[in-house]
């Protein structure tokens, strides 16, 4: 197959792009718009692959779309494109509304146009997997965990606009008969993730023996889910899923945002040691606004309908993350220190 991958030099995307070239005979065409989250470098490894190739574009723009299909003639496509962090997302909106919501749409739109013009049997192998996450279901209490059939209930601007996306691709489904498929998948982590999120920002401000700082009494739960874990459950229900369907994608490892930090406090203290414990570092601040308390994933139809099951355990996936942030400074070195370098975001003005 040629898969179109938008967002494919963020986390999860590049990671896709990555898999695909190293691990199978397929073509890539990367489609990214290069936003602050985004970075090159994280599929340099496989760029100069007669398979891959790069196109800068916003997934909002009909006609660059229009254009890329048509100059590409791609067999399927990984929608993965998407403002992500929930931090961002309630002082910034906008941006989550415009990228999530009507770039999935232009995306939707420009998919079917060209879709409906294949030749029969291309027409009937065309897919198109819209990624999406557990957070637009909501928040668990202390049992039970997240099905394909449990109900939306999201609670920040971030999840609100991947629930719009993902009830998008449903309609169009239903509607217009689209190949189309839906990905629900937990927290990622591994290489190549932007410092803003959690691991990442702890185990860098960690190394520089900075203030780590934990929302509440980090209680809150989380599924966690190594990131070509879950590029490798990404090209099954491409493949392999059954069109309309949706799949949840999670690792079955469950970890108190303490104990991550404590994890990675831990995991550093024999690796890199320093003059003290690395958990003397935390410092518990306030909690940020609508923050879920428990995620949870079933992978039951994942696993029992297409095979699939996480390689990585928490402990070894996290010892591998780890590991590469301490090899590769000249990747997250730069981010640091023009992007981000580590200030707590989503603080709403009060008074």
């Amino acid at each position: 197959m040629k898969v179109l991958v938008t967002g494919g030099a963020g986390f999860i995307g590049s990671a896709v792009c990555r898999y695909l070239i190293e691990e199978t005979e397929h073509k890539v065409v990367n489609v990214d718009k290069l936003t602050y989250a985004a970075n090159l470098e994280s599929v340099a490894l496989v760029a100069d692959d007669d398979r891959y190739a790069f196109e800068k574009a916003d997934i909002a723009d009909r006609e660059a779309m229009d254009t890329i299909f048509e100059r590409h003639q791609p067999d399927a496509v990984m929608h993965l494109a998407a403002e992500s962090h929930v931090d961002r997302s309630i002082t910034g909106a906008g941006e989550f509304i415009q990228t999530n919501i009507v770039g999935t749409f232009v995306m939707l739109e420009a998919a079917r146009a060209y879709w409906e013009g294949l030749s029969a049997d291309r027409k009937d192998a065309f897919r198109f997997l819209h990624v999406s996450t557990d957070e637009v279901y909501g928040s668990l209490g202390d049992e039970g965990l997240f099905t394909e059939e449990t109900a939306y209930d999201p609670s920040s601007p971030y999840s609100a606009s991947k629930a719009a996306s993902d009830h998008l691709l449903t309609a169009w489904q239903r509607t217009y008969g689209f190949p189309g498929l839906i990905s629900n998948c937990s927290n990622n982590y591994g290489p190549y993730h932007f410092p803003e999120k959690l691991i990442p920002l702890v185990t860098l401000n960690a190394l520089e023996m900075k203030t780590l700082p934990v929302y509440g009494d980090g209680s809150n739960v989380r599924d966690w889910l190594y990131v070509r874990d879950h590029a490798r459950a990404l090209l099954l229900i491409l493949q392999k899923g059954k069109l309309g369907e949706k799949y949840n994608v999670g690792g079955n490892n469950e970890r108190t945002n303490l104990q991550v930090v404590h994890a990675i406090c831990d995991t550093l203290d024999d690796l890199r040691p320093a003059d003290k414990p690395r958990r003397n570092l935390i410092e518990f601040v306030t909690d940020r606004p609508g923050h879920d308390a428990r995620y949870a994933i079933d992978s039951t139809r994942l696993q029992t309908e297409l095979g699939w099951k996480p390689e990585e355990n928490f402990e070894s996936g996290l010892e591998k993350t780890i590991r590469w942030y301490l090899d590769n400074e000249t990747w997250w070195r730069p981010l640091r220190e023009k992007n981000y370098a580590g200030e707590r975001l989503g603080l709403l003005k009060t008074g």
